[in-house]
């Protein structure tokens, strides 16, 4: 058999890579902890209909990049492309939709059948962050402050910049879906096939074309700005001067839309020049019509997700590996006290290791290979007279302690 390989757009996390990736999700929580949220685990599967109702027939995730099968049952599954309708399809699961609001924060895989890319796999990884159940611009403000503050916990908010629109209430866009169709009829023989077919069903979605014959149409396309109703224009103002109020920088870019009808209001990106075309690495809106989607009641909806790869690719340097204490016994009479202090150790917060094999040069060589910040060497006449030889393996000094002196001694050099 030839040797296998990780199947294509899927990698391995392993060492740096994966200190980084534990580090993007450790701090989103901690900072999402501060907010207010709490984390939730979704399957990662679901009902296919999850996800055909959240993003829409005419999308290219459920049209050409969903994984879907059909399992033994007959019951036609996907895994999940994305998170937001698994948290909201478990909102109205758990009978939650009388406890609000939900502040909820959520990590893990998703799968989309993609060119694989730099930053962008088939089996990707993010964080998200979703609040359910709250109707005002100050709910919107603080999640994108939130994601923010993630950004600099990570040292990357510099990095970024927040680009930010509208597309406000169902009025405002009710008229503009008018006037584009009316726009983009006039040029209907240079559309794309894809765009052509959405043209009448769902033309926000033209707006967010790759292709350059409808990137050429889109930059002359009516925008929101001119359609905003009273109370849309109100919550747009509102929203700005949250933001303000929380010190979030942002620019404002008519070009980003959301293409279903139940996303209204915000929507944002946090965007960076430094990964090339793969530049938004944070990215969000407003969504007051999906939990209904999923059969509980109009709900309000703000939420957003981040590309755990690119987060990590933008931080200057991964986490340093912990580093541990060796603990190494000198003869077979020494075995039992190295295992017990070596358990000691753990039980005060250590990491400890013991080599399984090899005379004392060798259990030395593997602690330096192993980073050991000391070594705690055990022999035949430490077991004798109850100590051990505790040695800085940095510095290269060594004391002599009471055996049940080590664990604590150790825990306060190493910082536990």
């Amino acid at each position: 058999m030839s040797s296998l390989q990780p199947v294509r757009g899927t990698h391995d996390l392993i060492g740096e890579g994966q200190r980084r990736h534990a580090h993007v999700v450790d701090t989103a929580r901690r900072i999402a902890g501060l907010y207010g949220f709490d984390e939730w685990s979704t399957p990662i599967f679901e009902d296919t209909r999850v996800f055909a109702r959240s993003l829409g027939d005419t999308s290219d995730v459920v049209s050409k990049e969903m994984y879907s099968f059909e399992d033994r049952g007959g019951e036609s599954l996907t895994l999940r492309p994305e998170g937001t309708a698994g948290v909201c399809r478990a909102l109205v699961t758990n009978g939650l939709t009388q406890s609000l609001p939900q502040k909820v924060f959520y990590a893990g895989p998703m799968f989309r059948y993609e060119r694989p890319q730099k930053g962008r796999y088939r089996q990707f990884h993010q964080i998200g962050a979703e609040l359910i159940g709250a109707a005002e611009a100050l709910a919107d403000a603080e999640v994108i402050a939130m994601g923010r503050d993630i950004l600099k916990a990570l040292g990357i908010a510099d990095d970024t910049v927040v680009e930010l629109n509208t597309l406000g209430d169902t009025e405002s866009r009710a008229a503009w879906r008018a006037a584009l169709i009316a726009y983009f009829t006039e040029f209907k023989d240079q559309l794309s096939d894809d765009s052509r077919a959405r043209l009448e069903r769902n033309p926000l979605r033209i707006l967010d074309s790759k292709a350059p014959q409808d990137r050429a149409l889109v930059a002359d396309a009516p925008l929101i700005g001119a359609f905003l109703t009273d109370e849309a224009r109100t919550f747009w103002d509102d929203l700005r001067s949250a933001l303000d109020l929380l010190r979030v920088p942002f620019r404002e870019n008519p070009g980003i839309v959301r293409g279903l009808d139940y996303y209204g209001h915000t929507t944002f990106e946090f965007v960076t020049e430094k990964l090339g075309t793969q530049g938004t690495v944070l990215a969000g809106g407003r969504y007051d019509g999906l939990v209904a989607e999923m059969g509980g009641p109009r709900t309000p909806a703000i939420g957003w997700a981040g590309g755990i790869e690119r987060l990590a690719l933008l931080l200057d340097s991964a986490p340093a590996a912990p580093r541990p204490v060796a603990v190494v016994p000198l003869g077979e009479g020494a075995n039992g006290a190295a295992v017990t202090l070596l358990q000691a150790l753990r039980a005060h917060g250590v990491r400890a290791e013991i080599a399984y094999r090899g005379n004392a040069k060798r259990r030395m060589e593997r602690a330096n290979r192993i980073g050991a910040t000391h070594a705690v060497l055990i022999g035949d006449d430490e077991v004798a007279r109850g100590v051990a030889q505790v040695k800085a393996l940095d510095e290269g000094a060594q004391n002599e302690l009471a055996l049940d002196a080590v664990a604590p001694y150790l825990a306060g050099a190493v910082g536990c």
